[in-house]
């Protein structure tokens, strides 16, 4: 068993880039993201993407890596940050081709801009509601020393993968909910209160609060069953609705600048 994990940690490690939280995933931040958008920013986006979700714009950057433009094979850094342990996240430590932050700021400015095409301005959109989505995943703001945790190997319920993949998919896909089902179970629990308290549209918060709470996830086990998900159920189901909120929170700023 211990011959035959090595052999497919080398290739999961070869293989697995960092890519967020998922379809299931990134479809709920988007879908909660549009219960909380400003009249403004509705607007906005509906001039920019048309009878496209935010739901389905959420999951296009990751799709789109595999095409094979330039921008598209360099895109992988764009959809994390490095915080080492017992720092705070310095924007001057981000890589030559730029990380999830340095990209948001790139992003927001491309989206606000009445004079680039279309295109870029729906690009620019798609990837700042996934971006935001990816820094509310712990594992997008990796230490730097195990890229995030995917080369760290373990079993999710007989499946060998990476503890990153795991946060990624697996966990949201366990409860075995379609998008849309998540997106009201949740939302229903997101009181008014507590989506006050969590429109914040700073990106540092968010990536603070990933850092805090990203080296608790670490099992002592790689093998990883119920009482792992049980452990860390609510923590997944708080990200996805942060997620979802400050995604709203960002366009509803972002937008709201462009107005005036």
């Amino acid at each position: 068993m211990k011959r035959m994990l090595a052999i497919l940690s080398a290739l999961l490690i070869s293989a697995a880039p960092a890519s967020g939280w998922g379809k299931i995933g990134h479809r709920v931040t988007g879908a909660i993201a549009e219960r909380y958008l400003t009249d403004e920013a509705r607007a906005a986006v509906r001039d920019i993407l048309g009878v496209e979700t935010l739901a389905e714009a959420a999951e296009w950057a990751d799709f789109m890596r595999s095409n094979d433009e330039e921008f598209w094979r360099n895109s992988s850094s764009l959809h994390y940050v490095t915080v080492p342990v017992g720092t705070a996240y310095d924007p001057a430590n981000a890589p030559q081709s730029g990380d999830a932050f340095t990209a948001l700021e790139r992003f927001s400015a491309m989206v606000v801009d009445a004079d680039a095409p279309l295109e870029d301005r729906q690009l620019a959109l798609r990837m700042i509601v996934h971006i935001i989505g990816d820094l509310h995943q712990p594992f997008h703001v990796g230490s730097g020393e195990d890229r995030g945790g995917n080369d760290v190997t373990v079993v999710w319920f007989d499946t060998v993968t990476t503890l990153h993949l795991a946060w990624d998919e697996d966990m949201v896909e366990y409860e075995q909910l379609s998008y849309t089902e998540m997106t009201d179970w949740l939302d229903a629990r997101i009181t008014p209160e507590l989506a006050a308290e969590w429109m914040d549209p700073d990106p540092l918060v968010w990536i603070a609060e990933s850092a805090a709470v990203r080296d608790s996830l670490y099992p002592d086990d790689a093998e990883l069953r119920y009482d792992y998900f049980y452990e860390h159920r609510d923590l997944m189901r708080l990200r996805l609705s942060q997620g979802g909120v400050r995604i709203a929170a960002y366009l509803n700023a972002l937008f709201a600048e462009e107005v005036e």
